[in-house]
């Protein structure tokens, strides 16, 4: 069985961020690292905290004119 490379699922849901989807990560280690990459650079995300896992719900700014 291939270890779980969590780094490169973090780089997928970061990509998922930028494409404005939202994101789903299940474990504290995954968690850490995301909230890391986003604090670095420094994406407007919200995260949601449920009892199975974290939602990172991307915050759009729309200007109006």
């Amino acid at each position: 069985m291939l270890p779980i490379n969590l780094r490169r699922i973090r780089d997928e849901k970061m990509n998922q961020l930028r494409k404005g989807q939202n994101a789903y990560a299940e474990s504290e280690e995954l968690v850490r690292l995301m909230k890391r990459a986003i604090e670095k650079e420094k994406m407007p995300v919200q995260c949601d905290e449920t009892d199975s896992g974290y939602w990172f719900i991307p915050l759009t700014t729309s200007k109006t004119n």
